[in-house]
């Protein structure tokens, strides 16, 4: 058409040249249609290329909401994976696969496919794998990649919403440990308290009573002795609330360290009850602070219960690391009888809020070990 136009403005100046006026007006009248079929052409070729633009482009914004829409659907589904490939499938109207971590199986030459790996910080979660009759072009490509990562990156945050539920559940349920621990603990300090000091002390201002008594009647020798039973009543008193205090916090494992501690500990009772002790407990020194009081705590119970079923004629007392990091207590007796289940209980509380897992092992000819394992992150802190 441009040459034909070409062609008549040609016509046009050559009659022009000649002279020839009705050659020149049918040649101009044939330029001026020329030119106007042209202009319409081009009017109509661009308006059809504005609408094929204006459909792609309302195409590509149904899909792009259509893909916002599964995004968010995708972020509040339990399964996010499961729901990925459901919606992969209704989004490019093909079957859709999801494929384990490093599972990438061949296509065959025939097959309409393609594999978009699902990557959360460089970590292969998976791969979506979709099949269809049609072939996949780039922009099918960009699109499931799109979709691929924003499902992996979900998938990674529905994980660490799990695990911040697990551990705030696990938090919870030390806390409680800790308060039980620390109620209990209230209640036995009351019941010794009470049964021992307490009752002491009683005994104590009857006597000095009755000493007062036989003073204001005279009976100088009878008072002077009534005053000396509660002079030793008071002393004993005295010992049993030092040795309280000494089994709540012994000075020695504040300013000392957990060895000497429990080193003492045992002294006493080798010197008390003539048995004979093998203590190793010097693993546990690098352990909290917190840790070796509480770890203290379940030794110097373990002792003091083979001592009420026997005494024994031997105890043991050892701290050991592990290969893994762990550290095992374990406080074997030769004493006869079973432990009471009550003081158990008790260690087993303990034990508890330090995460670690006690067990107590009869012997076949009496006597018990006590064994308190602590994991490597419990003993580490």
């Amino acid at each position: 058409m441009v040459l034909a136009f070409a062609a008549a403005a040609v016509l046009a100046v050559v009659a022009l040249a000649i002279g020839s006026g009705a050659l020149t007006i049918v040649g101009l009248a044939l330029a001026v249609a020329l030119a106007g079929a042209v202009a319409a052409y081009l009017i109509v070729t661009e308006r059809r290329r504005h609408e094929a633009a204006e459909r792609e482009l309302t195409s590509e914004a149904r899909f792009l909401e259509s893909l916002v829409e599964t995004m968010g659907s995708i972020a509040g589904d339990a399964d996010v994976l499961a729901r990925t490939r459901e919606a992969a499938e209704q989004l490019f109207e093909a079957r859709a696969r999801l494929l384990a971590p490093g599972e990438r199986p061949k296509r065959s030459s025939a097959e309409n496919a393609i594999v978009i790996p699902l990557l959360a910080h460089g970590e292969d979660v998976g791969a979506l794998r979709l099949t269809r009759n049609r072939p996949f072009d780039r922009e099918d490509v960009v699109r499931a990649t799109v979709l691929a990562d924003f499902a992996a990156r979900e998938h990674e945050n529905a994980q660490l919403l799990e695990d911040a539920q697990v551990r705030e559940a696990e938090r919870s349920r030390l806390s409680n440990q800790i308060i039980t621990a620390e109620q209990d603990e209230r209640r036995r300090l009351a019941n010794e308290l009470h049964d021992g000091a307490v009752q002491s002390l009683s005994g104590v201002a009857l006597l000095l009573d009755a000493g007062l008594n036989s003073i204001r009647e005279g009976r100088t020798d009878e008072a002077r002795q009534i005053i000396g039973r509660a002079l030793e009543r008071h002393r004993a008193t005295i010992g049993q609330l030092r040795s309280l205090s000494f089994n709540l916090e012994p000075v020695v494992l504040r300013d000392q360290g957990f060895a000497p501690a429990v080193r003492a500990l045992t002294d006493q009772i080798e010197l008390a009850h003539d048995v004979r002790v093998d203590l190793d407990v010097d693993a546990a020194e690098h352990l909290a602070e917190k840790t070796q009081a509480a770890l203290y705590q379940i030794i110097r119970e373990a002792v003091n219960q083979a001592v009420r079923r026997g005494p024994p004629q031997t105890l043991t007392v050892h701290v050991r690391k592990g290969p893994d990091g762990s550290v095992e207590t374990s406080v074997a007796d030769d004493a006869p009888g079973e432990r009471r289940r009550r003081s158990l209980e008790e260690m087993e509380e303990r034990a508890r809020t330090l995460n670690g897992d006690l067990r107590v092992e009869q012997g076949t000819n009496g006597g018990t070990t006590v064994r308190v394992v602590l994991p490597p992150y419990a003993a580490a802190g």
